[in-house]
């Protein structure tokens, strides 16, 4: 038995089948589960089941429930492979269940829990997935697993840009939760017939776990707090900025596709062109870019401003995530979910505080476009800073 596992485990079919698995996990409790919203959202309006400010507070909710998530699967003690089954069974039947209210309550609890499952989700899989492709010796796949992330935006962009005028928006996401059921077959399956990947041999003996975070990992999530600190303006904002520059629904309904689209590539052609590369390094170059996204709209507002700073942004914000998740893992000393569930706490907080800032900059100055310029530079510095560290931090691989 063990000699016939051993063979599939250094087969071709079995590393196509992780990346598969991780990919669509990936494209299902993302792509789905927690950015669906970013599309349907105006459906939602049209339907007149929702407004603005019923909107940032559903967001808001995501966000907490992100955070959340995050936390408890950094304590949690179960198998990553357990813990994405349960994120994308959970993300399934939440997501069909906004379709099955109407209640603004619920919608929010429903929003919550959808950012546990995604946390959940992105943990666990970053957790199996890498951990397989390490002992496959294939981590220069990381960015097809990663690309689920792209490609299940771009999926639920196109199915709200073909359907949405023909469906009111609780069918779109009842829909869309039947297309996540299908999809999630073979992740179920697979994390189910595939046990989780071999502990290293140094760490296989070790004492029990620590509640402290591994040397080397409190620096990487700090970085990673001040990427979602960065990330989350622009992502927000970007579209309101563009919706006052270009008044074509077509635009916008293409917006989120190509936006999705930007994002799977940018991962595949990471790990492809820069396989040798020095992680940190990439980390540091990309910071520096998604900066300079941050930074366009506030010194230059223009539509290609926004179109660049939007290619700037959704261009590096899965790479961050793919080679931060690959940094923070190969320094985990056997902590992998632990320190994985740290780093996207991380991100979950800094994405909270990046509204929160806005908004208190917004009542010490007279002028809303103000404020937001003056938090669109706090973003870029944050992401500076945090580039110069990685950049010291860098070392031979």
């Amino acid at each position: 038995m063990d000699t016939i596992f051993s063979a599939s485990v250094r087969s071709g079919r079995t590393t196509a089948a992780v990346c598969a698995a991780a990919m669509i996990s990936l494209a299902v409790a993302m792509g789905i589960g927690r950015f669906a919203f970013t599309p349907l959202f105006p459906l939602m309006v049209r339907d007149g089941l929702i407004d603005s400010h019923a909107g940032a507070m559903l967001a808001a909710a995501n966000y907490l429930g992100y955070l959340a998530g995050a936390l408890v699967a950094a304590r949690i003690r179960i198998k990553p492979a357990l813990l994405l089954a349960l994120g994308l069974a959970g993300t399934v039947i939440i997501t069909a269940a906004v379709g099955w209210t109407v209640s603004g309550f619920w919608w929010a609890v429903l929003r919550f829990l959808a950012g546990v499952m995604s946390a959940w989700t992105l943990v666990a899989t970053s957790a199996w997935g890498l951990g397989w492709l390490a002992a496959l010796g294939r981590p220069d796949l990381a960015g097809v697993q990663f690309s689920g992330v792209g490609i299940g935006i771009a999926a639920a962009g196109l199915f709200c840009l073909l359907l949405g005028t023909t469906l009111p928006s609780p069918q779109m996401w009842i829909g869309l939760a039947a297309l996540g059921a299908l999809a999630s077959v073979l992740p179920l399956v697979l994390s189910r017939s595939l046990p989780s990947p071999p502990a290293p041999a140094a760490t296989a003996a070790a004492a029990p776990v620590s509640v402290a975070a591994p040397s080397g990992t409190g620096g990487l999530i700090v970085c990673y707090t001040l990427f979602g600190f960065g990330y989350i303006l622009p992502a927000t904002y970007l579209p309101a900025l563009a919706r006052q520059l270009v008044d074509d629904p077509h635009v916008f309904g293409l917006a989120w596709p190509v936006f999705g689209a930007a994002a799977a590539v940018s991962t595949v052609l990471v790990s492809w062109r820069l396989a040798r590369a020095n992680r940190l390094s990439v980390w540091a170059a990309a910071h520096v870019l998604m900066a300079i996204g941050v930074l366009l709209p506030a010194v230059w507002t223009s539509l290609t401003s926004v179109t660049l700073a939007a290619l700037l942004v959704g261009g590096t914000f899965m790479v961050i995530t793919m080679v931060g998740m690959q940094e923070a893992r190969a320094r985990a000393e056997g902590q992998a979910t632990r320190v994985l569930g740290r780093m996207t706490a991380g991100f979950a907080l800094g994405q909270l505080a990046g509204p929160l800032v806005s908004a208190g900059i917004a009542r010490l100055t007279s002028s809303e476009a103000g404020a937001l310029k003056l938090a669109l530079a706090l973003s870029a510095l944050g992401l500076l800073a945090s580039a110069v560290y990685l950049w010291r931090l860098r070392r031979p691989e």
